[in-house]
């Protein structure tokens, strides 16, 4: 007996591509920034199997299992702003950044939402406490952080790739300017 394997469709990828994200950035939160595999293997097992709390010491200290980290979050937060306007709103993604997020750190790595704040938000967040605006706060950081939000865009305009593009390219911006991250 042979059984026929169903093609998923477009909403059905996004939906995987989402929950793919949340999920593991749940399950990364306890091993994150293991560098040493034996050391991480001694705190944790061969094989990560559930969710984990952050051990004492360790990035995200004071997170319980299953937790998101600020990747989560600000994830999170793009794509409550994607459905409640309907699509990619620069105006209100950046709103929700500077009252959801910004009000919640205080520019050093380890505060706020999530246990770590990224380098290119820190600096982002710096130059908005200094009056900057939106558009100017850019920095030079190398980090993954807007690659990490950009999941809910993409996944929104997945069958649009000209919006995709401009949207994603957009929204990268607003925190990074290093050509390794932003291309034209």
């Amino acid at each position: 007996m042979t059984t026929k394997k169903r093609e998923l469709g477009v909403a059905e990828r996004v939906e995987g591509a989402i929950l793919g994200a949340f999920v593991g950035d749940a399950l990364a939160l306890g091993p994150h920034w293991y560098y040493d595999l034996d050391e991480l293997r001694r705190e944790f097992g061969e094989r990560i199997t559930d969710y984990t709390s952050p051990k004492p010491g360790r990035y995200h200290e004071g997170l319980a299992a299953g937790d998101a980290s600020q990747s989560g979050f600000i994830l999170e937060l793009t794509l409550r702003s994607l459905v409640e306007r309907g699509g990619y709103d620069e105006a209100d993604f950046c709103r929700r950044l500077d009252e959801d997020l910004f009000s919640k750190i205080d520019g050093t790595p380890t505060a706020g939402p999530g246990g770590y704040t990224s380098q290119s938000m820190r600096d982002a967040w710096k130059l908005r406490r200094a009056g900057r605006p939106w558009g100017s706060v850019a920095g030079l950081d190398d980090d993954t952080e807007a690659a990490e939000r950009i999941l809910a865009i993409a996944a929104r305009y997945a069958k649009n790739p000209r919006l995709l593009a401009e949207h994603v390219s957009a929204n990268v911006a607003l925190t990074q300017r290093d050509p390794t991250v932003v291309t034209v």
